[in-house]
């Protein structure tokens, strides 16, 4: 009688075709240092010493006020790099999310300065911002109830207490702190790893907690002020060509232009710094705009971001030939760099991309990636192209990862067909892709794989590819002549 029914009942099946999940694109990764000291220290219960926010965590930043909220900022960019990216992608590019890793700790990187005198103005006093707040010290004198401290801007204020035991009319006080000291900061702070003591992983081996915590996959790395070291470029090259064990991303790498002083001469320092792999881009100089100077990785992050955004999330265009928020290109020390044309293409020919004021302003000027033009693979080389088959890369295993341990059918080989062929006939028809197809091949599927759970699909693809040359054939017909005059 348990399957006795009368009167009318529904029920529901599983949709045979998946909906795409696509994933994010020009979402930058950079790791570096942050005034933190900015947002306080915490004494931990056991007494320990001070504690702070936002020190070897991935922290997501969606405008300039919620990072600088978390992290701090200051506009002296050598001691303070991501604070460089706040400024590069929120105001420059209205590029978001970055997700930021900062390596200051100012209880490891610091330093302790005796007392000395410090003039009151006003009833104030500017101290460095470095100085960690917590660690001020007034001989006779008490935070709290004779003098508050904040920080505002770039400095730290003591501000007198009106009704405190200072007397009004002093004019200087004996002041003495600890405070960070962002030059301790080394490479291997930068690199990071896991430490089995303290179980804390650091630098960019945090790349591998982004997507779990937020749900983003972000595909550029960057580290101004530090990807010209060969050891963190490689850690970052092999950071993108494998995060969290299946997605990809691109690293962006800053020629040392300390060493630098000439273009041709970039092409001598790639060789020795061993940067070839398809997942670096390589850029020469620096940018300036106005009195600001910029990594030529950070500004190429924030266009690419801009870039991809203008095309509908998906990275089939490149940067190449794009605006570029600057009025010079320059050296570490702040000698102007002038390329021509020849000069710009002759970088491109050797896989560094770099900046061009021809027609129309300064843009970022090369397609291809570091691995150019020791590997002339189309999707390994050109930008645009190698970023486009990370990004569908990246969305199939978005899309199909709920499809694991599912019972392998017939059917459920077909419905993921069917759904990648409808995607890819889509991407084809926004101009993402030229071509494309997926096909459940005999050959790539043998018994024996069938038989342990493995299931192989071909993805044919085809990104265009980007116009770099183009060219206008001009020929004299003397036709034309006896047309007009005869």
């Amino acid at each position: 009688m348990s399957d006795f029914f009368h009167g009318i009942k529904t029920r529901q099946v599983r949709t045979s075709i998946s909906t795409p999940v696509t994933a994010a694109s020009g979402v930058t990764f950079v790791v570096g240092t942050a005034p933190v000291q900015m947002n306080g220290g915490t004494k931990p219960e056991d007494g320990g010493p001070l504690e702070f926010k936002g020190v070897n965590v991935p922290i997501m930043g969606m405008n300039n006020a919620e990072a600088a909220t978390q992290l701090g900022y200051s506009d002296d960019w050598k001691k303070y790099s991501l604070c460089e990216v706040m400024y590069n992608h929120y105001r420059l590019y209205s590029t978001s999310p970055v997700f930021y890793v900062n390596v200051l700790d100012p209880a490891k990187h610091r330093k302790t300065v005796g007392a000395a005198m410090f003039k009151i103005t006003d009833k104030r006093a500017t101290l460095p911002l470095e100085v960690i707040a917590e660690s001020v010290a007034v001989e006779d004198y008490t935070a709290g109830e004779d003098f508050e401290l904040f920080y505002d801007g770039n400095a730290l204020i003591l501000e007198i207490v009106e009704g405190g035991n200072i007397s009004a009319g002093v004019t200087e006080l004996p002041i003495a702190f600890d405070a960070v000291d962002p030059s301790l900061v080394t490479k291997a702070d930068i690199i990071g790893g896991f430490n089995v003591v303290t179980k804390q992983t650091t630098g960019f081996e945090l790349i591998e907690q982004v997507f779990p915590r937020f749900g983003i996959v972000p595909d550029i790395l960057i580290a101004p002020g530090w990807s010209h070291d060969a050891e963190v470029a490689a850690i970052m090259a092999a950071k993108a060509t494998n995060i969290n064990g299946v997605f990809t991303a691109k690293a962006l790498i800053d020629v040392d232009t300390t060493v630098v002083k000439h273009y041709a001469d970039a092409v001598a320092w790639k060789r020795a710094q061993n940067i070839y792999s398809k997942e670096q881009i390589l850029l020469f100089p620096k940018f300036r705009l106005a009195e600001r100077v910029f990594h030529a990785s950070t500004q190429a992050a924030g266009l690419t971001g801009r870039t991809d955004s203008n095309n509908n999330g998906a990275p089939s265009e490149g940067p190449s030939n794009k605006l570029l928020q600057m009025n010079a290109a320059v050296l570490d020390d702040g000698t102007e760099v002038i390329l021509d044309l020849q000069q710009a293409n002759y970088l491109n020919s050797q896989g560094i991309v770099t900046a061009l004021n021809f027609i129309g302003g300064f843009v970022l000027w090369g397609n291809e990636t570091a691995c150019y033009p020791a590997n002339t693979d189309i999707k390994d080389y050109f930008i645009s192209v190698s970023r486009m088959f990370g990004w569908v890369g990246n969305s199939l295993i978005l899309t199909y990862w709920n499809q694991v341990d599912r019972k392998m059918s017939r059917r459920f080989i077909d419905s993921i067909v069917d759904s990648v062929n409808i995607w890819l006939n889509a991407l084809v028809s926004e101009e993402h892709l030229l071509g494309g197809r997926v096909e459940f091949r005999a050959e790539d599927n043998p018994l024996t794989a069938l038989m342990s759970g493995k299931a192989s699909f071909r993805i044919f693809m085809t990104p265009p590819s980007p116009a770099k040359e183009i060219e206008f054939v001009l020929e004299y017909d003397p036709a034309y002549v006896t047309a007009a005059l005869l």
